[in-house]
């Protein structure tokens, strides 16, 4: 009887879960800056999205070295040459600042977005940034 309840209770749940309709945002150009949980170091990740319809169309994401006033790049190894593991650790997380937004407005919710291999400073860059930047362009849920 026991498992009959349980079952009944996640079947209840699935569906409950597979009415809500996806979220929806506010049309409009949101902007949000973070330095995510990396508090001691001089970067912040900026990101400028974009929505029409409802849906993220653009995403526009940097990471800004604010001790030098530089743009975190494909170039930025350079402040590590002779340390491999830094080098390698920027171009890994280059690729995440490359990938990352076309995975954004593919999936519509940074925690559906997959986090790169070695990317991982990059990602919660992107992610924090963008949690504030569309703090203010969530609707309400709304069920079906």
């Amino acid at each position: 009887m026991k498992s009959k309840v349980f079952g009944m209770s996640i079947i209840l749940l699935v569906i409950l879960y597979s009415c809500q309709k996806p979220i929806k945002y506010t049309d409009g150009v949101y902007n949000g800056k973070s330095k995510a949980i990396y508090n001691d170091e001089n970067f912040w990740g900026q990101v400028q999205i974009k929505i029409e319809n409802g849906k993220i169309v653009d995403v526009d994401f940097k990471i800004i070295d604010s001790s030098s006033h530089e743009v975190f790049d494909y170039n930025y190894e350079k402040h590590y040459i002779g340390n491999d593991l830094y080098m390698q650790q920027c171009r890994d997380d280059w690729q995440g600042v490359l990938k990352y937004p076309e995975k954004l407005i593919k999936h519509q919710n940074i925690d559906d977005v997959d986090v790169i291999s070695g990317a991982t400073w990059s990602y919660n860059m992107l992610k924090y940034a963008t949690n504030e930047a569309l703090q203010n362009a969530k609707s309400k849920v709304v069920l079906k």
